[in-house]
Parts: C-alpha cells; structure tokens; sequence
C-alpha cells in the first residue's frame, strides 16, 4: 500500500506512474477531491477551536465580573460551537476513510528504471543463457512425451477433479519430486537460505498483506466456514506474512526463505490460455524464494534473488532469457519485476518460469511489518522480495521437452540423477 502523505504531497507524480502502469486515474483524482475536502474542514475546525478557547477565557472573565447572564448566553454560543466542531470532525474522519480505501485498491509505483509500456511488447530483454538445443527430429510438446512414456495423464486428471488438473505417475512423479529436492538443496546449502514449510491455508489479514485482497479475490480458491480461509496461490502469501505486525531489530536483517508448497489457483480471466498441458494449472508445485530486508538493500537483494532462481536453470542446462517487466505488465504489488522464461521446444519460444519482485515498502505497509535501527530509532517499514525458484511444474515440462530424444525417451540432467536413485532416462515402462 501507498503511503498516504506521499501520494497527499506528491499527487501529480502518483498521478503519472499510474497512468504509465495503464491503471484508471478516476480514483486518484476522488483522492484529491477527498483531501480538499479534508483540508478544509480540517481548517473550519481549527477555527472553530480558536473561537472556542478565546470564548472559553471571555466566559471566566464574565463570570469573574459577575455578569452571569452575559457568560451563560456565551456557554450556549460555545455548545453550538462544539456540536459543529463534532461534525466537522465526523466529515475529517469519514474523508480519511475513504482515501484509505482508494489507497488500498492502488498499485505500487515503478521504480525509475523500469521501462514504460503498455503491455508485455515493452518488456526489455537484459540477458540470455544457453543456446537452444538444435533437434534432427520434430521435437514433441510434454503432453504428447510424457503421454506415451506413462508418466503424465491428464484424461484421468479431469475424471477425477475437472480441467486444468494433471496426474504425474512413476518417473515423471519422482522426477518433480527430484526437481524439488534439488531446488531446496540447492538454495539451502549454496545460496543462504532458511527453508520453511508453511501452512497452505491463510486468513484474510495474510491475503491483504500480500496485496492478494481486495484485488484478486476471484483468483482464490476459500473455504465455506466461517472462517474464510483460502488455499495460498504462492507460498509468498504466508512466508512473507510471518513477521506481520512486529517490529524487527534491524540486527536480524536481511532474513532469506526459501518454500516448498502446492499453489491453488483459479485462474480466473485466463480461460482458453494455455489450457494444454501444465502450462497453467489449478494446483500446481513451486518453491518460493522470499526476502525481508533493509530498504537500503533492496535493490542488491533483488538481483541476488534473481540469480540464485537463474542459477537452478544453469545447472539443469536449460536455456532462458531474463526479462525487466514494464509498467504496463508488472504485477500489482511490484516496483520491479524480472521474468525468467526457459525455452521450450515444442514452441520454439520462451515461456516464464519465474518472476522475481522487489515490492519495496509496499507490503509491509499493508502487514505493518517494521524494523527499528539502533540507539532507540522511530520503526520503519522493510522492504519484501519474492520469486519463484522455481516454478515445479514448468521446469518438470521443460526438463523433459529439452531433454527429449528421438526415441520418445527423456534423458535425466546429471545433476537430477542423484535424486533420481540413478535413473538415468526415462523410458516406456
């Protein structure tokens, strides 16, 4: 959430980021309307309680005097006084309110570097690794592969829970798990950080923080109770919540977290995309990787977090290109977003399979998560990072569309023969 003196004093420059980022302007425009009228009864109030402290000494001089009549005619002028100073106070309250709302419903503001767009066609290549690999066959997608090889089956997937599910069986399940372990082994031991298993299920003050409420409510699956949980879409929602509304020493930053869970979601919007395949699914594997740090470091953090989810690509030898996202494809909550998209075959282009986000002090305003320097300093907000590291499903779809051979056959990476209890390719059962 935007912090609501800076989008007060800084109205025009809110104004032009949001119309860089393609988001309505009709709401920032009632913002200011409402800060007018705010203002304004903010200053009849005043007044009105300079009258009434000037009346107040006038009443204890009258009735000093003896003048009893004249003073008590004074306290009825003052009562009438106090009754429109109540409502103007009323009015204030009910102006703050509502510009809250209008904040809560804002997107973040891009940082100066990143490019101005309209949509995906404005996104900037910064780097490519690997070379895609040169095929002497027609290569096939992961459907039609891990079809024939027994190891993917759809068609029991929609009997069981509708469209949009999959089944991974024999080899291609113990490859996502591989793909798993090799994830987490690789973020824990090599790039620092702490793993956690966090619950799949969160309340509405978590989804808000996470900037997932009120915006993408329709994106979530919920439980009926009365509890209205939902299933998390990423485990972003819950890591990045676990310090909310505490105060950190800033001794204990950054902190690192790296999550292995199911994600759930609706996919609302998005109907006849990607429908073949693992593409977008309704539930599907990620391992998260999350940053709470120092607003001073945000900007090195992130493009820590990116190379750590680029290096897992490196070592499965996938190749993919590093994208800085727009304004006008950036996700609400980002003021930087890097995509990684790995090369698929089948496609004969590159598809995501992370986006890594610095949201700077965005969601922990909205969680109240702060930290506090040294020598008794007032608490400031940190700065929160995510990213996927990676996307199970869609390096399990990769892995085995890049690894194919002319066989039908896949080929295992070497660095997920280990897990896979030396299986060395995966073949027709």
């Amino acid at each position: 959430m935007l912090d609501l003196n800076f989008v007060r004093e800084n109205i025009d420059t809110v104004r032009a980021a949001l119309a860089n980022r393609n988001f309505p302007l009709d709401a920032l425009d009632q913002f200011a309307a409402l800060d007018t009228e705010r203002r304004r009864v903010i200053g009849e109030s005043d007044a009105i309680n300079q009258q009434r402290n000037a009346a107040s000494k006038e009443i204890g001089a009258l009735m000093q005097s003896g003048d009893r009549d004249t003073a008590e005619a004074k306290k009825s002028e003052v009562a009438g006084l106090k009754e429109r100073q109540a409502e103007l106070e009323t009015r204030r309250d009910a102006a703050e309110s509502s510009m809250r709302e209008i904040l809560v419903n804002l997107p973040n503001i891009p940082a100066a570097d990143v490019p101005v767009g309209a949509d995906e066609s404005a996104n900037i290549e910064v780097r490519t690794w690997g070379e895609p690999r040169s095929f002497t066959f027609d290569p096939k997608d992961h459907v039609d592969l891990g079809e024939a090889l027994g190891i993917l089956d759809l068609e029991r997937a929609t009997k069981i829970a509708g469209s949009r599910f999959a089944i991974l069986h024999g080899a291609g399940a113990r490859l996502e798990r591989a793909l798993v372990n090799f994830m987490l082994d690789v973020h824990t031991t090599k790039h620092g950080y702490a793993e956690t298993l966090p619950p799949y299920l969160v309340n509405r003050n978590s989804l808000f923080g996470t900037n997932q409420l009120p915006k993408f409510e329709q994106d979530l699956f919920h439980t009926t109770d009365e509890r209205r949980l939902a299933l998390i879409p990423t485990a972003e929602v819950p890591v990045t919540n676990y310090y909310a509304g505490e105060i950190l020493d800033a001794s204990e930053l950054p902190k690192h977290f790296t999550a292995y869970t199911m994600c759930f979601r609706s996919e609302a919007g998005s109907y006849g995309r990607d429908t073949r395949g693992l593409i977008r699914q309704h539930q599907f594997e990620k391992v998260e990787l999350v940053k709470i740090c120092l607003p001073e470091n945000s900007a090195e953090e992130h493009e820590k977090l990116t190379a750590d989810a680029e290096r897992i690509l490196q070592l499965l030898g996938l190749p993919y290109r590093t994208v800085i996202l727009s304004t006008g494809d950036m996700g609400f909550g980002a003021q930087k977003t890097y995509d990684l998209e790995v090369w698929l075959p089948s496609q004969k282009t590159y598809r995501e399979i992370s986006s890594c986000s610095n949201c700077g002090d965005f969601q922990s305003r909205r969680m109240n998560l702060r930290f506090r320097r040294s020598g008794g300093a007032k608490p400031e907000f940190v700065h929160t990072l995510n990213g996927s590291g990676l996307a199970v499903g869609r390096t399990w779809l990769a892995v085995v569309e890049n690894y194919q051979q002319e066989d039908g056959s896949i080929k295992i990476p070497d660095v997920l023969q280990p897990y896979m209890h030396g299986l060395t390719d995966i073949t027709r059962a």
